[in-house]
């Protein structure tokens, strides 16, 4: 019953705030809309925003942000050998709507916090390569290609919105400001969409053998998923799309389109935890990987500076 009046009582606060009480604006009447901590929080979520922009925009259309959003850019440089890749009509559809949304995004989060000059990316085959080869510890011959059919571009676009998903539930407890918390709710929301779109068209086809290379589907997300564990250091927040029935939901199933802890809650990391990640060094102080000379904002370039004696 007190939730109840807690809930009704919040109704009313919004709608007195409001000149037409059937649409109100949804916040609150008092309160921080922005804090300082919220920006740089927001801000090191825009490194994660501009890879996906790029990826999706150039595999689908051969072109970024360059071409469709120059404005966003402020003059960062353009990314190392994107391409635009090998996509059936489905997977070409389904990159270009998730690439016109990364554009909503990034324009969201410059519009709200304040942003700052593209970083520098790299979307080149080899560094797709190299991530496939650490994860499944030998180089595979010939080199992995997310550009070169559409399963393998779904493959290798599974590397990349799991990791801002997990982001956004981390930065989350940590917010104040009410247009804050309301845009880490919408951008977690697509970004999890996002995800289980494409862990989805895995699952559909789990056991089916990757092309030119003698591994399922469902290997290539374990062995992508536990990288990502290894590289975080922070234990298990990342799983395939099949898993051992003892992490599965409830401890009932092997099936695991979507991935979430023993209470099926999204997971959560830190920004050091996805520094180590994307630059896939398992360092937050050494940058490589999608973004060879690091991150940018307050946060992101913190972690650039030499460590501490210890």
């Amino acid at each position: 019953m007190a939730v109840v009046i807690i809930a009704i009582a919040m109704l009313m606060l919004v709608a007195s705030s409001s000149s037409d009480p059937v649409c109100p604006p949804g916040y609150p009447t008092h309160g921080t809309p922005v804090s300082e901590l919220d920006k740089d929080l927001i801000q090191f979520a825009l490194n994660l925003e501009f890879l996906e922009a790029e990826l999706f925009m150039w595999s689908a259309f051969g072109y970024g942000l360059d071409h469709a959003a120059p404005e966003l850019v402020n003059g960062g440089p353009p990314p190392i050998a994107p391409q635009k890749a090998n996509l059936d009509p489905l997977t070409r559809n389904i990159t270009g709507e998730f690439g016109l949304q990364e554009i909503g995004h990034v324009r969201s989060i410059i519009r709200t916090v304040g942003g700052f000059p593209r970083p520098l990316l790299n979307l080149s085959a080899a560094n797709f390569a190299t991530i496939m080869n650490e994860a499944f510890g030998y180089e595979l011959e010939p080199p992995f290609n997310p550009y070169r059919d559409p399963l393998s571009y779904m493959l290798g676009a599974y590397t990349v919105p799991y990791v801002g998903l997990l982001g956004y539930v981390g930065a989350n407890p940590f917010l104040t400001g009410y247009y804050s918390k309301r845009l880490v709710a919408g951008l977690l929301g697509v970004e999890a969409g996002q995800d289980a779109v494409v862990r989805e068209y895995l699952y559909e086809r789990a056991g089916e053998v990757v092309w030119p290379h003698n591994h399922t589907v469902a290997e290539f997300t374990r062995r992508i998923s536990e990288l990502r564990n290894r590289l975080a250091k922070c234990g298990v927040k990342d799983e395939g799309i099949i898993v051992p029935v003892c992490i599965g939901a409830e401890n009932r199933t092997e099936s695991n389109v979507l991935s979430a802890d023993p209470n099926s809650l999204s997971y959560s990391r830190t920004p050091p935890e996805i520094l180590r990640i994307v630059y896939g060094t398992g360092d937050e102080h050494v940058p490589g990987g999608f973004f060879p000379r690091g991150g940018r904002g307050k946060i992101a370039t913190h972690f650039l500076q030499p460590k501490p004696w210890i």
